[in-house]
């Protein structure tokens, strides 16, 4: 039955990995948390088990644009679907609340917010809810970088329902799905599916700083016409790159907190909307978007955590075709995460924890081998290296860096852990500024032992020191650099440091570039975006709520000429056939002649082939064998029932007159089928 409604409805032929396991547990009753990556299938593991039970789901999802895309994708789909949100117009809420009461709607959408209204709970159990599932529930995290206070009230509207939970996230460690269990689960033991953290058409990069603003511009010119977002560190820096970007005649557009919401939510909508636009933005952008066509992500500066970089580079490639990031960072940007955890009002062991979770990331950026590696090892995976990041593919010089690094030690403790990046190098250059020879540092043992090492090298090695927590800039010494324990090892010579050869280089884009199809391909997959598009603006829907980008590119590679072909392609169930099917098909194979929407309904099923047999025989047999007896018809809806039905006996399904006309002819073509 699953692989039947998700042919009938979404129209795939298959479940991706690990999506089907988690469907039948969920349709079984069972409390479950799933982790699995941005653009593994989370949705449908809630979706496909509503219409697999009696009764409504109700679905807790935290921001309002990504339940509208999700309900009305499944309303395209054919699926009774409807949110309850603050954005709501009172005839669209009238609307829900009809549905709730005549027991036609499968799925309802909240937010969490609503769970503070008295009213909810006793509403949810006259509408006969029978399931819960809490999209993003690594919101509940009280200490995540997306905590929703209001997610702590999902465990109590759990029993207040006596219902079966399911949680789904793509963001949490170890802590953060104890954390979840906890407050979801009363600390129940839910069955827990851990579905891998591995995006592999992901490639993967970072640059050092080296005129970001510069190699953010040449990475998103390089990929003129495609989806994609910039992660910057401020607002200004969105608005700024923004205006650089649209310069140069690539669309772009800046999203940040300080925007009306009415100007947000305009965003929004034409990212959804328009192909090839691109986003710069604070993270305050992305949760909510449903896009799974967006080619890109690019950071401008360094991420909070690794946590927060991997939900947000995976934001790219959702639909499962090749997609490409960069992340940008530089010692101001490892300094400044390091001063907001400092500054922060958290508990000493919850800064700690921010520490590591933040070293983890620089750990990556400073990676000398596969990153994948490093990232998934992060999250306890073991993997092969990767072949699709930047370190694979031009694997970095390195170097035995014991020595300059234990110079650099020296010359931060020798000068009192006051002094920053600077301040230091001078030191280690010999360079008798007024600031060194004021304090004295020009009379230290280590002033000049770095004479040979040029200063661009010393910065990309202090860099490098950061980013191992051999150093950290200490906020009560206004920023000056102090060793760690990590570094005691090294400077008793116990322990080797080994460091890449930072030659900074620019981005070399055209190198990177993926096309989508073939160049033989590619004018029809242009026709079927246009086709989309027009549609989708009449309709003042997201163009992939018609159909993704990878049904379109399936469409042009295998270029279906009847319905019926058209009924296999990924992601065309029968309700997107029904709407939409001619109108792609006249674009493929011209114009194609109608077909009864009873003959229609039967597309790509077996079903169908027998139903042109029936009615060739019933059309052969109008007037009889012999052609002189009276005409006799049968309607299309009549042939449609015989061919799903096959029956043995044909006498409840043929009055008298037709079973003797045609009763011989359709049994043989039965039994053959």
């Amino acid at each position: 039955m699953p692989a039947d409604l998700l042919r009938q409805v979404w129209g795939f032929d298959g479940f991706r990995p690990g999506q089907q396991e988690i469907v039948e547990t969920v349709a079984a009753g069972r409390d479950v948390l799933a982790i699995m990556p941005t653009g593994g299938g989370k949705s449908l593991c809630y979706q496909l088990p509503a219409l697999m039970r009696d009764g409504v789901t109700v679905v807790i999802s935290p921001l309002i644009a990504l339940m509208r895309d999700q309900v009305r994708s499944l309303r395209e789909a054919g699926v009774a679907a409807g949110a309850l949100t603050s954005g709501n117009t009172d005839a669209e809420s009238d609307e829900v609340f009809a549905a709730l009461r005549d027991g036609s709607l499968r799925l309802l959408y909240m937010a969490p917010e609503r769970l503070a209204s008295g009213a909810t709970v006793p509403m949810l159990r006259r509408a006969g809810v029978t399931a819960i599932a809490v999209d993003e529930a690594h919101c509940v995290s009280q200490w995540g970088h997306d905590f929703r206070p209001d997610y702590l009230r999902v465990g109590e509207l759990k029993r207040a329902l006596g219902v079966p939970l399911a949680a789904f996230t793509a963001t949490a460690d170890a802590e953060t799905r104890d954390e979840i269990v906890a407050r979801l689960f009363d600390g129940a033991a839910p069955q827990v599916f851990l579905r891998g953290f591995d995006r592999p058409n992901i490639h993967l990069a970072f640059q050092p700083k080296d005129g970001p603003r510069r190699q953010i511009m040449d990475f998103a010119r390089a990929r003129r016409g495609q989806s994609g977002i910039v992660y910057c560190a401020t607002r200004a820096r969105t608005e700024t790159l923004s205006a650089a970007l649209n310069a140069e005649n690539i669309a772009a557009v800046a999203y940040h907190g300080g925007m009306e919401a009415d100007q947000r939510r305009e965003v929004e909508a034409r990212f959804q909307r328009e192909d090839g636009l691109i986003v710069t933005a604070t993270v305050a952008f992305g949760m909510g978007i449903d896009k799974p066509d967006i080619r890109w992500v690019a950071h401008s500066d360094l991420p909070k955590s690794i946590e927060a970089y991997y939900q947000e580079i995976g934001r790219a490639g959702r639909d499962g075709a090749p997609a490409e990031t960069l992340t940008l960072y530089g010692p101001d940007d490892i300094r400044l995460r390091r001063t907001q955890i400092d500054e922060g009002l958290a508990p000493a062991e919850r800064k700690e924890a921010d520490h590591a979770r933040l070293n983890a990331l620089l750990g990556l950026a400073e990676a000398i081998s596969c990153r994948r590696q490093h990232l998934l090892g992060y999250f306890g995976e073991t993997a092969e290296p990767c072949g699709n990041c930047d370190l694979c593919d031009t694997p970095p010089e390195i170097f035995d860096a014991t020595q300059p690094v234990r110079m650099a030690l020296s010359a931060i403790l020798r000068t009192g852990e006051w002094f920053g990046q600077g301040h230091v190098i001078d030191v280690l250059l010999g360079n008798a500024t007024d600031k060194v020879a004021a304090r004295g540092h020009d009379q230290l043992p280590t002033f000049g032992v770095g004479k040979a090492v040029p200063k661009g090298e010393w910065q990309a090695i202090l860099r490098q020191m950061l980013g191992r927590d051999l150093i950290r800039p200490d906020p009560e010494r206004h920023g000056g650099l102090r060793i760690t324990a990590a570094a005691h090892p090294v400077l008793r010579g116990e322990e080797t440091v080994t460091l890449r050869r930072d030659l900074i280089r620019r981005a070399k884009p055209a190198a990177v570039i993926r096309t989508q199809v073939s160049d033989e391909d590619a004018p029809l997959l242009s026709a079927l975006k246009a086709k989309r598009r027009a549609l989708a603006e009449a309709q003042r829907v997201p163009a992939y709520v018609i159909f993704p980008d990878r049904t379109l590119i399936e469409m042009a590679e295998k270029r279906p000429r009847t319905l019926d072909e058209m009924a296999h392609i990924n992601g065309v169930g029968a309700k997107k056939l029904e709407s939409y099917g001619e109108a792609f098909l006249s674009v493929i194979a011209g114009e194609v002649a109608p077909m009864h929407p009873a003959r229609r309904a039967l597309a790509g099923q077996e079903a169908g082939a027998l139903y042109d047999r029936l009615a060739e025989a019933a059309l052969r047999l109008a007037r009889g064998e012999d052609g002189t007896l009276k005409p006799l018809s049968l309607p299309a809806s009549k042939l449609r029932r015989i061919a799903t039905d096959r029956p043995r006996e044909l006498a409840r399904y043929l009055d008298a007159p037709a079973l003797e006309r045609f009763g011989a002819a359709f049994a043989e073509l039965i039994a053959e089928a």
